[in-house]
C-alpha cells in the first residue's frame, strides 16, 4: 500500500482563508506546507487499561501503526474504570466518540477492545489477519478524497476541494502521542500487568463542518513539543472516514 503524498496549490489556501475571513498573504509571501501523508487508512482502537482482553489488541494496533499508508490512533475509554482501576490515558470525549459509532455500525452496545477502520468498519481484534485485510480493502477504496495539507508554521490546516458525503462531513484534529508508551497496573482485570499502548490519543477537537468548498483551519495550540496531530474528513451520517492527514 503506497502512501502518497500530494500539495494543495496555493489559490486552494487562499480561497479557504477568505472562507473563514482569514487575510491573504501578498504573492511571494505564502508559507510553504508542512510535510503532508494524504489518503492513509485510519485505524482507531477503543481499549481501556481495566480490559482482560485489551492488551493483544493493543499490540496488533501497534503492528499496523508501523505500516505506510496507516494511521493508528489509541482511544482510552473510562467505562470500565469501576472495576478498580482508573484508566491514566481515558477521557469521557473518547467514549463519546466510540457511542457515534453505534449507528454506523449497527450495534447495540460499545465494548473494548474495538477496532474501527476509516470509521465505517469494524473488524475483531482476535483475528489479526481478518484485520489486515480489512486494511488493505480500505486503501483499495479511496476514490480522489478532499486533499488536506498543514501550514509549515503548524497552526493551520486546509482541506481543498471535493465531493461531499450525503448529510455533510465535520472536521476534527487528533491530539496524539506517537509511539509506544507502557503503563503498570495495580488493579482491576489487568492488576500486576505492565500495558502497553501507542499512540495514544489525548485530545480531541472539532474544527469546523467541510461542505465540499475549500477551507482553512486553525489547529489547537495546546500540543506539548512530543505530540503530533491527525486531521480527519469524517461523513456526519455514516461517519467514514474519507480523508486524513498527519503532521
Amino acid at each position: 500500500m503506497k502512501l502518497r503524498g500530494v500539495l494543495i496549490g496555493a489559490a486552494v489556501l487562499l480561497a479557504g482563508a477568505a472562507a473563514v475571513g482569514s487575510t491573504a498573504q501578498p504573492a511571494g509571501a505564502r508559507p510553504r506546507v508542512a510535510n503532508v501523508r494524504a489518503e492513509p487508512v485510519v485505524v482507531e482502537l477503543f481499549t481501556a487499561q481495566g480490559c482482560a482482553g485489551c492488551p493483544d489488541a493493543n499490540r496488533i494496533v501497534e503492528g499496523l501503526a508501523q505500516e505506510r499508508g496507516v494511521i493508528a490512533l489509541t482511544y482510552a475509554v473510562d467505562y470500565w474504570d469501576y472495576l478498580g482501576w482508573p484508566d491514566t490515558f481515558a477521557r469521557p470525549e473518547f467514549a463519546e466518540r466510540q457511542r457515534a459509532y453505534l449507528s454506523a455500525l449497527r450495534l447495540r452496545n460499545v465494548y473494548t477492545p474495538q477496532i474501527v477502520i476509516d470509521g465505517h468498519r469494524q473488524v475483531s481484534a482476535s483475528a489479526p489477519p481478518a484485520v489486515q485485510t480489512a486494511v488493505d480493502e480500505e486503501a483499495a477504496r479511496r476514490v480522489f478524497p478532499p486533499q488536506i495539507e498543514f501550514r509549515e508554521t503548524g497552526d493551520r490546516v486546509g482541506v481543498g476541494s471535493g465531493r461531499p458525503p450525503a448529510g455533510g462531513a465535520e472536521v476534527w484534529a487528533v491530539t496524539y502521542r506517537p509511539g509506544p508508551q507502557v503503563v503498570s497496573v495495580n488493579g482491576g482485570d489487568n492488576r500486576g500487568q505492565s500495558v502497553r499502548h501507542v499512540n495514544v490519543v489525548s485530545d480531541l477537537t472539532k474544527l469546523g463542518d467541510w461542505t465540499g468548498r475549500p477551507v482553512l483551519y486553525a489547529l489547537p495550540d495546546a500540543r506539548s513539543a512530543n505530540e503530533s496531530v491527525v486531521v480527519m474528513v469524517q461523513a456526519k451520517a455514516d461517519r467514514r472516514i474519507i480523508s486524513a492527514a498527519s503532521l
